[in-house]
């Protein structure tokens, strides 16, 4: 597929994605008299066909809205079965699987994108999943990311026949540039057009998908599809620099990145992520990230302390220990993650950032073979430690990483940032934020920025993982300060590919697409 610029502006609208087709999709329906919500759900549709080690509809998602009068969040994660048993599984397993059915929640995207169509968008359903029923059935060829996912988790692929059959051909991996094509998933996706997202939560697709994960061994019933509701919430709010910095709460993660702004900012540290107190930084990202790990779960279960955490008395004593050397909390999975992010803007005024994903790479590592889905695995994100407020509950929604974030200036969207990265959201989406508000960076230098991420990719690593354009004088002080620095390669998928939309001065949208992913920005 030919290719497409990772930068654009214009001053009616913008979109960034990190497949071009996904953003061409998107420019299209922008094109065609849809708003940002009608362009970033066509894109996210697109995307469930290309991307499918990162994305699909067998997934979760959430998105945070603005304008200059509302701003909303939206969480659409969904909730372990109801007949699930936590004793029996604590029983059988000392840490919840992270493959297989039982890491499968009820998935959440296709309810996601009803309500924020029909809530906030021009368009239908049906012309949204359009382009992507073309590209399902017709086939893509297989990009960058996907042909090299393929090769990274090939028993993970071999070990499910659905997985096996789609990204196989004549008994050997497909490769870059060969041809992706998914019919069964066009059939779905024209379900979807035709019903609505009633058709995956009380319709004969949702019968079909039901059936085959029982088959597979899931204990999710239709009961668990028809209970599942999208949920439109207020955002966490909380100021850095005059700005207005907006996340979802939990079960999202989101508020990681209010305690990280709030830290830089009350202590002074430079707001430079390749400056010289890059190592002060990274034992923030930690020391906030060991707040997530120990008390995010889903609130309608759990008391999250959202106050205490965002507390000036909390966030000087994150200060404090992060100065006395203090490095507990290193990510405990890798660093890396497998989502999407997706960011557009139009002249009305209204941004949308949306992230969507299956997890891990190819989710559960489970395509039902009669719909053509590739299911998440979001389960394997509860704890079987029953004093966890994230502890395995029938009926709960599991500790969420996905967090997309806005930022308005002057009570106006500024800023509309959404990456991919696992655990390492929050400190990817800081390292974006202080170069754009802190530096006065332009929105493409921000997202291309040589980066680095703490934690490494051994789930026992105590140092950083950092591309090999970061400055030895950044490393030099990593190791100076105890911490191990392992190299990746330069624009590496490992630390992340974010998406960027920044208002200038001058009113245009700048549009900025990571180019560690296949996507592209498009402006008009």
């Amino acid at each position: 597929m030919d290719s497409s610029p990772l930068a654009a502006t214009g001053r009616q609208w913008a979109v960034a994605t990190p497949h071009v087709a996904a953003t061409r999709a998107a420019a299209a329906a922008f094109e065609a008299g849809g708003n940002a919500v009608d362009a970033a759900v066509t894109a996210n549709a697109v995307l469930a066909v290309v991307y499918p080690h990162m994305c699909g509809i067998g997934g979760d998602l959430f998105a945070v809205l603005a304008d200059s009068r509302s701003r909303f969040a939206l969480n659409g994660s969904g909730a372990a079965a109801l007949t699930l048993d936590p004793d029996q599984l604590r029983r059988a397993h000392t840490a919840m699987p992270t493959q297989g059915p039982l890491s499968v929640s009820v998935p959440g995207t296709v309810a996601a994108w009803h309500e924020l169509l029909t809530r906030f968008g021009r368009r239908r359903l049906a012309d949204a999943i359009g382009p992507a029923i073309g590209y399902a059935q017709d086939g893509v060829p297989v990009p960058r990311s996907l042909a090299r996912a393929i090769v990274k988790h090939r028993d993970r692929i071999d070990a499910d026949a659905g997985l096996r059959a789609l990204l196989s051909v004549g008994g050997r991996p497909l490769a870059e540039k060969d041809p992706l094509r998914q019919p069964t998933l066009a059939d779905s996706l024209r379900a979807i057009a035709s019903d609505g997202s009633r058709a995956l939560y009380d319709g004969p697709l949702g019968a079909r998908l039901i059936a085959g994960l029982r088959a597979l061994g899931s204990p999710l019933t239709a009961d668990d599809f028809r209970r599942h509701q999208t949920e439109v919430i207020a955002p966490l709010a909380r100021g850095y620099r005059g700005h207005e910095v907006l996340v979802p709460p939990p079960n999202s993660q989101g508020f990681v990145l209010e305690e990280i702004l709030a830290a830089v900012e009350l202590a002074d540290v430079e707001p430079d992520h390749l400056g010289s107190q890059a190592p002060l930084l990274a034992r923030l990202f930690l020391l906030a990230s060991d707040d997530r790990d120990r008390l995010l779960a889903d609130p309608r279960r759990a008391a999250v302390p959202i106050d205490q955490l965002l507390s000036a008395d909390h966030v000087q004593d994150l200060i404090e220990q992060a100065r006395a050397g203090a490095t507990p909390g290193w990510l405990r999975r890798v660093a890396s993650g497998d989502t999407v992010g997706i960011v557009a803007a139009d002249a009305s005024g209204l941004w949308v950032s949306i992230n969507q994903s299956l997890f891990d790479a190819f989710g559960s590592g489970m395509l039902e073979p009669q719909t053509g889905i590739i299911l998440h695995n979001r389960g394997s994100s509860f704890s079987l430690d029953p004093r966890s407020p994230n502890r395995l509950e029938s009926g709960k929604r599991p500790a969420h990483t996905l967090m997309p974030v806005m930022v308005l200036d002057g009570g106006a969207p500024a800023i509309a940032s959404a990456t991919m990265g696992r655990n390492a959201h929050a400190q990817i989406h800081a390292e974006l934020l202080t170069a754009l508000i802190d530096q006065g960076r332009p929105a493409f230098e921000a997202v291309d920025r040589p980066r680095w991420l703490a934690g490494g990719l051994r789930a026992e690593a105590t140092g950083v993982v950092a591309e090999g354009r970061v400055p030895d004088a950044v490393t030099g002080a990593f190791m100076a300060a105890g911490m191990e620095v392992e190299r990746l390669e330069d624009w590496d998928e490992q630390v992340g590919h974010a998406q960027l939309i920044a208002r200038d001065s001058d009113g245009q949208l700048q549009a900025a697409s990571d180019p560690r992913a296949d996507g592209g920005a498009a402006a008009g």
